[in-house]
C-alpha cells in the first residue's frame, strides 16, 4: 500500500519538472522573438551635444514700414474709399478733401501765368525793336536800359508764374491722401464730414511684407547679446531665425535696458503687427540632450519617441521637449544619456504593436 502511494507523487514530480522546461524554453524563445523585434530598426544614442543658450524676452512685433498720414492743408473730409483691414497699393488714394478753394486757386495761378506769359512775350518783341533801333543810332541808351529792364522784369515775373502754379497743383494734390507704399490700412482717425487742419491725423497704413520684433534687453545680458548677434522668435510652436539683430547703443535711464530690433525674412509666417512673441536671445553655448525632429511622435497634445531596449524591446515614452535648433531639438525630460532612439517612428511603431508568440 506504501510502495502504491510513492508511484503517483513520482510521476507528478517527473510532470511538474516537464512543465518548467517547457516553460523556461518557451519563454526563452519568446524572449529571442522580442528581442529581434528592434534588431532591424535604425536607433540613435541619444548624448549631449552643443547648442546656443538663449534667454528668453517678451516682444512686439511691428512693421518696418508704417506710418500715420495727416492732412497738409484745412479742409473738410469729403470722401473716404479705404477703410480698417483693405489691403492698397502704392499710391492708392485712401482718402478725399473738399477741394472747392484749392481748385479755384489752381485757376487763378494758371490764369497768372497766362498774363505773365503774354507780357513777356511783349517784353521781349519791345527789347528786340529797341535794340535794333538803338543800332542804327535811333533811339538814347537810356530807352535801351528801360527795355532790357522791362524785359528782365517780365522773365522774372514769369518764372514767380510758374512757381505759382506748381505750389496750387500741390495744394490741390494735398486733398487727396494717398499711400506710400503697398499695405494694409491699420487706423482711420476720420470721419466723412470733419474739419481738418494741417498736421490732422487721418489714416494709418502698415507694409506687412517686411516685419521686425522690438523687445527690451536687460543690461546683464546686453553684450553677449550685441556679440553674438543671433535670436529665434517662437509663434505658435515655431521658430523664426532673424536675420539681424539690432541693440541700440545706449539705455533707457529709467528702466536700465536696451532696445532691441529683431528682423525677420519677409513674409514670415503667424506675425502680424502688434503681436506678442517670445524671443530668445543667444548669450552663448551649453550642452543639451538633443533628438533628431524625425524621431519626435506627436499625438494631440503629447510628445513622445520610441526607445529601443538593450534586449531589443521597443516602446514608445512620452517627452518633455525644448526648443529646437535646425532639424534637432531639446529633451527637457524622459530622456537619458545613452538611450536608443528609433529613427523611424512608423516603423517602431509597428515593431512595438507585434503581440509576442503564444507558447502551450
Amino acid at each position: 500500500m506504501k510502495s502504491s502511494g510513492k508511484a503517483p507523487l513520482a510521476a507528478r514530480v517527473l510532470l511538474a519538472s516537464a512543465a518548467l522546461v517547457s516553460w523556461s524554453t518557451a519563454s526563452i524563445a519568446a524572449g529571442a522573438t522580442v528581442a529581434r523585434r528592434g534588431a532591424d530598426l535604425a536607433t540613435i544614442k541619444v548624448g549631449e551635444e552643443s547648442a546656443p543658450a538663449e534667454r528668453m524676452l517678451d516682444g512686439t512685433v511691428e512693421a518696418v514700414h508704417q506710418a500715420t498720414l495727416s492732412a497738409q492743408t484745412g479742409s473738410r473730409v469729403e470722401e473716404i474709399p479705404a477703410d480698417v483691414n483693405d489691403r492698397v497699393a502704392a499710391g492708392a488714394v485712401l482718402l478725399r478733401l473738399r477741394s472747392t478753394e484749392q481748385v479755384a486757386g489752381l485757376s487763378q495761378a494758371q490764369a497768372a501765368l497766362k498774363e505773365a506769359t503774354a507780357r513777356e512775350s511783349e517784353a521781349q518783341a519791345r527789347y528786340s525793336r529797341i535794340s535794333d533801333m538803338y543800332t542804327r543810332k535811333v533811339v538814347a541808351k537810356a530807352t535801351l536800359d528801360e527795355a532790357i529792364a522791362a524785359r528782365d522784369a517780365a522773365v522774372a515775373r514769369l518764372a514767380a508764374a510758374r512757381a505759382g502754379v506748381d505750389a496750387a497743383r500741390e495744394g490741390v494734390s494735398y486733398t487727396e491722401l494717398r499711400s506710400p507704399y503697398a499695405g494694409v490700412v491699420t487706423q482711420k482717425l476720420v470721419q466723412v464730414g470733419e474739419a481738418v487742419g494741417p498736421g490732422t491725423p487721418l489714416m494709418s497704413v502698415a507694409a506687412l511684407d517686411a516685419l521686425r520684433v522690438v523687445t527690451e534687453v536687460p543690461q546683464s545680458i546686453a553684450g553677449p547679446v550685441r556679440a553674438a548677434g543671433k535670436a529665434s522668435v517662437y509663434v505658435g510652436g515655431k521658430s523664426i531665425e532673424s536675420t539681424a539683430v539690432t541693440v541700440f547703443p545706449s539705455a533707457d535711464p529709467q528702466s536700465k535696458t536696451f532696445r532691441a530690433r529683431i528682423d525677420v525674412p519677409p513674409n514670415a509666417p503667424g506675425l502680424a503687427p502688434g503681436m506678442l512673441v517670445k524671443v530668445g536671445f543667444v548669450t552663448g553655448q551649453a550642452q543639451r540632450l538633443m533628438v533628431p525632429r524625425v524621431a519626435v511622435v506627436e499625438r494631440s497634445e503629447m510628445r513622445a519617441v520610441y526607445v529601443v531596449a538593450a534586449d531589443g524591446r521597443v516602446s514608445l515614452r512620452q517627452v518633455r521637449l525644448g526648443r529646437a535648433h535646425d532639424d534637432r531639438i531639446e529633451v527637457l525630460a524622459g530622456l537619458v544619456p545613452g538611450d536608443a532612439v528609433a529613427l523611424d517612428p512608423a516603423a517602431a511603431g509597428m515593431k512595438a504593436r507585434q503581440p509576442a508568440p503564444q507558447h502551450d
